[in-house]
């Protein structure tokens, strides 16, 4: 279980010892368990450590390099990273969190997918001291008998255990039989590897424990299971989630980049910086007296939005939307970059309504999204606020429209 060890226990070990414990245990959820996770690292050799990702998106945002950044500290502590590309179980499909059966991929999409994965990691982790592997090259050769001694180291009602599985079998709603397989290969992965610790996310804690259970089984020394929380997106209440629009994508532009994390609150602000900033535990505290006694969070905030800014772009960059961010928002300026276009309406009509402006331009992805945008104060066409949904725009005119805070364009009605 996660037991946590106690300080006057930790504080035998030797400074460096407590210094790298103090990091692994930032931020974390759980640890499975601390006693394991100090054993090993007594013993003062490079540690094995897996994080296992299907490439089932070809895209990562914010959230999923939460755990990646704690791959990297491990990684500045001189352990081994193991980055697992699941190419054979996205095959089979990830049940994890979800309420019907997942459609696997096509082996096509694995690969391409699992292209742009590595291209993105590397943007946090060294290269030079990441393994890359790929759990077909075990998978695809355990064969029938193989598979059969796997899915004898467990039962149903162990599978059932899984808060999805359980909901889903209480609801009647089908699971499918290979979706049992998918824990077990999952933790026959960390067997095949022998793996000292393996990184999640709360969602994969009965995945990473049925590694250690497996590890047990087949006689090996079981890995240590190190659990992290889902980031909490842009809107301050829900894991960041492409689906629902409050990421960050690692691929966003610098500006774009830059203008979120601003846009956070000064709450979720300091969550921010334990799970992603690369300040110290001591560094992120002196910030905190600094803002108690008086530092405007504004500041502090910046000071992340550089951080994270130039991480996926550079400092240059970085201090360039620093800079863009302060001259539309502090000065009232237009962006430098404002993008022009000019968009034809149905001939023979002298108007056209607003909603489907921002749609066609591309501000929003639909008219209703348009509308809310509009009824919330959130739309301006030259600077004057619309709050009107049926508001239409006469054709032949030239404006700079707006769509909350850093969203602009200059649009001509042809």
């Amino acid at each position: 279980m996660s037991t946590e060890v106690k300080e006057s226990e930790i504080l035998t070990l030797p400074p460096e010892l407590q210094q790298q414990l103090a990091e692994i245990r930032r931020g974390t959820e759980a640890i499975y368990s601390e006693q394991d996770l100090i054993k090993k690292l007594l013993e003062k050799r490079p540690l094995i450590v897996k994080l296992g990702a299907d490439p089932t998106a070809p895209d990562i945002h914010l959230g999923h390099t939460v755990v990646l950044n704690k791959l990297r500290t491990l990684q500045n502590f001189g352990h081994q990273v193991h980055f697992l590309i699941g190419d054979f179980t996205a095959t089979v499909g990830d049940p994890s969190g979800r309420s019907n059966t997942r459609p696997p991929l096509t082996r096509e999409q694995v690969l391409e997918n699992a292209k742009s994965y590595k291209e993105q990691i590397f943007k946090i982790l060294d290269p030079n001291k990441t393994t890359i592997v790929f759990n077909s090259d075990w998978l695809g050769e355990l064969g029938t008998n193989g598979v059969l001694r796997l899915a004898s180291q467990s039962t149903v009602a162990r599978m059932l255990e899984r808060d999805d599985f359980n909901k889903r079998y209480n609801s009647n709603q089908p699971i499918a039989i290979h979706e049992f397989l998918y824990p077990l290969f999952q933790g026959y992965d960390s067997v095949a590897m022998k793996a000292d610790i393996e990184l999640g996310g709360t969602d994969q804690t009965f995945n990473l424990l049925m590694g250690r259970e497996l590890q047990k089984a087949y006689g090996q020394a079981q890995q240590v299971c190190i659990t992290l929380p889902l980031l909490v997106g842009l809107d301050g209440e829900k894991k960041m989630s492409k689906s629902l629009g409050n990421y960050i994508g690692v691929t966003d532009p610098a500006n774009e980049m830059y203008g979120k994390v601003m846009a956070i609150s000064d709450e979720l602000m300091w969550d921010w910086y334990t799970l992603l900033s690369y300040k110290s535990l001591e560094e992120i505290e002196q910030i905190k007296e600094k803002v108690a006694n008086g530092m405007n969070p504004r500041d502090a905030k910046v000071e992340l939005a550089l951080e994270i800014t130039a991480r996926f772009h550079d400092q240059a960059q970085a201090l360039a939307a620093k800079e863009e961010f302060t001259n539309r928002f502090a000065k009232g300026q237009l962006p430098s970059d404002l993008e022009e276009l000019t968009l034809e309406i149905p001939e023979g009509q002298a108007d056209y309504p607003l909603a489907n402006i921002l749609k066609d331009a591309g501000m929003v992805a639909s008219t209703s999204e348009a509308y809310r945008n509009i009824e919330g104060n959130g739309v301006s066409i030259d600077g004057e606020k619309v709050t009107d949904k049926k508001h239409r725009v006469a054709a032949g005119t030239t404006a700079v429209y707006q769509v909350g805070k850093r969203k602009f364009k200059r649009i001509t009605l042809k």
